[in-house]
């Protein structure tokens, strides 16, 4: 099978990031298989930015590219970082160059005893945005085609798009999440809150200040304290209720909601 009847089933692939098992580390890995399948290359190595913005290696084609990776981040140093910082392409590196060697001292000497004499680093990169870099490595110094080139950004802008997207659905997952936390956490103290003020019979009003009160006092949380007390593993009697008349009305002017 020639390479452009390879080309449709691996965007195909690549481009399917929606599913519920989506493992990006899988995913990066097989960009990794993808590139040495179809590119004049030998080795090949991901990095994505973390929170801090620092790259952290993610997959490679082998071992030695993996710690050559770790490597090159220890030092800051090779074409990856370069291109990471400068948003665009660092192509067609020599390193078997004095060039090369004096630009990356250490990252060099430590690529060629590998047996890699060329290197191009292609951004992950979207809208401006880069998140990461695609290393590709050969064992000569002789530069990739234009055509390689030309495929392998493709199949890092496929990577960013399918990555960023991942993102966004843990994000939203996240946000979903922690908003039902906070209903949750809301009906709790609601809850509460009417217990109290039937006892004390007070306000809900004067009920929840008391509360909110005593949580901050005993440095609790007011969810966990409202929780408590619903279930009762609490004893309220605890609480020492602030003054309020028996039957307080709610403030002039601020009239109930509708419904309520």
């Amino acid at each position: 099978m020639n390479r452009d009847q390879l080309l449709a089933p691996v965007f195909v692939e690549m481009a399917d990031s929606l599913t519920e098992d989506f493992d990006v580390l899988e995913f990066l890995q097989r960009l990794c298989g993808h590139c040495m399948e179809l590119l004049s290359i030998e080795a090949a190595g991901v990095m994505l930015a973390d929170a801090d913005d620092v790259l952290r290696v993610l997959a490679a084609s082998d071992e030695y590219t993996r710690l050559l990776e770790l490597f090159a981040l220890q030092h800051m140093e090779g074409p990856c970082q370069e291109c990471y910082r400068t948003g665009t392409p660092t192509t067609s590196v020599d390193l078997t160059t004095d060039k090369a060697a004096r630009d990356w001292p250490n990252f060099t000497p430590a690529a060629r005893q590998g047996g890699l004499a060329g290197a191009n680093a292609l951004p992950l990169k979207l809208r401006g945005r880069t998140i990461g870099v695609l290393g590709l490595f050969r064992a000569s110094p002789l530069p990739l085609s234009a055509d390689d080139l030309a495929l392998g950004q493709a199949l890092a802008d496929v990577a960013t798009i399918a990555v960023l997207q991942q993102r966004t659905i843990v994000a939203i997952e996240t946000e979903r999440d922690q908003l039902q936390h906070a209903l949750h956490s809301r009906i709790a103290v609601e809850q509460a809150k009417g217990v109290l003020a039937e006892r004390w019979n007070t306000t809900p009003d004067t009920a929840f200040q008391t509360l909110r009160a005593y949580a901050r006092a005993h440095q609790q949380s007011l969810t966990a304290l409202a929780m408590s007390i619903t279930d009762g593993s609490f004893d309220a009697r605890a609480i020492v209720p602030a003054t309020a008349s028996p039957t307080e009305a709610p403030r002039a002017g601020r009239p109930r909601p509708s419904g309520a």
